[in-house]
């Protein structure tokens, strides 16, 4: 298939993206490459393939030309990021995905994965939530997935098939790593500090679920028969890997010789509080098993952090922290108060991609 990837330069895209050309298909990337100067490692563990360096509210007609599928991820990312200006949140995560979806229909593009997000279902208690069950959102990124997947639903037809893939919490190893998800932030103080600090009061559930198997399912469905995920949401994880946050704390522990639990000081509750069931997901895709847990994952990071090296001034400051950097930006005349680039650029010639201190 020709497949355009939105956000194939960030945390999950570059994992997706190779995925994608080992399986065969012609992939065109779109990213505005906000985060040029965030790679983790190497940079050439990213995958070269053609790509529009655009913001996501810039997509025209024409560059949905000739695609078979799109793969949406390009999005602010996280909570923290959309709650900075909620209103440029719901600009990109909200209009700017449903006017891509509308430009991606009228292009006679069949085929539209969504990455959505299972912070949908927000202040949710201690049910194990499927698919049906009611969105409680309790931040502007949350809200902003939740009427994205409204909106598309209603778009869906016989020429248009939409799909939903609500991600856990994802954690792992990226060439865009992302510090500000709950695994990969309690190794990473652990590994750097010997503390493992947590920011709550650590009674709050939360799925998990590692970026190589959101990669996996995003494959699995855009391969799938239509008819078998036409206009269907998928809780993507497995619901053996739904954790309290102290749990995932005490495992991290355990992995790193000499850490003791700290609180932050102002702990407190979140209201984020969910347990999700990914039965629905297991059902329809019989072969697919999620290949990572919690432990594997905390592993995983651990060799990481040793092979590349890390402090808690890269973490915590905007190499790797996403709101940190984007406001780095935003000082440097970088971006602009809407979060566009100041001035364009060729691909080879990206303001944010140079090396160096601004």
């Amino acid at each position: 298939m020709r497949v355009l990837v939105t956000g194939h330069l960030g945390y999950i895209g570059t994992v997706l993206t190779p995925m994608l050309l080992q399986r065969g298909h012609d992939v065109l990337g779109y990213d505005s490459d906000l985060y040029a100067r965030c790679t983790f490692g190497p940079p050439d563990r990213i995958a070269a393939v053609p790509e529009l360096c655009k913001d996501v509210r810039d997509v025209e007609l024409t560059d949905l030309a000739d695609m078979d599928a799109v793969l949406h991820l390009a999005g602010l990312s996280n909570d923290p990021l959309g709650d900075f200006n909620p209103s440029l949140t719901y600009d990109i995560n909200y209009r700017a995905s449903v006017r891509l979806a509308e430009l991606a229909k009228r292009a006679g593009v069949q085929r539209f994965v969504f990455s959505s997000s299972c912070s949908n279902y927000g202040a949710a208690g201690d049910d194990l939530l499927d698919e049906q069950a009611a969105f409680n959102p309790v931040t502007p990124y949350g809200e902003s997935k939740v009427l994205v997947e409204r909106e598309l639903a209603q778009m869906a037809d016989t020429t248009f098939s939409p799909t939903f893939l609500r991600n856990a919490t994802a954690f792992g190893v990226s060439p865009r790593l992302r510090f500000d998800l709950v695994l990969n932030n309690l190794m990473a103080w652990a590994f750097t500090s010997r503390m493992v600090l947590l920011k709550s009061d650590g009674t709050p559930w939360r799925p998990i679920v590692h970026i190589e198997d959101i990669a996996r399912a995003f494959v699995a469905v855009l391969e799938a028969p239509r008819s078998v995920v036409h206009n269907q949401a998928f809780n993507v994880g497995s619901s053996s890997q739904n954790y309290r946050i102290r749990d995932l704390a005490n495992l991290v522990q355990q992995r790193v010789a000499g850490s003791t639990i700290q609180f932050a000081d102002g702990a407190s509750p979140d209201r984020r509080n969910y347990r999700v069931s990914c039965e629905k997901f297991a059902r329809t895709f019989p072969g697919f098993t999620p290949r990572w847990g919690a432990g594997r994952g905390a592993d995983e990071l651990y060799t990481a952090f040793t092979q590349v090296g890390i402090t808690v001034a890269d973490f915590e400051g905007p190499k790797y922290k996403r709101i940190a950097h984007v406001q780095e930006l935003l000082a440097h005349g970088i971006l602009d108060e809407s979060l566009r680039v100041r001035t364009p650029a060729a691909p080879s010639q990206h303001p944010m991609a140079s090396p160096g201190r601004w």
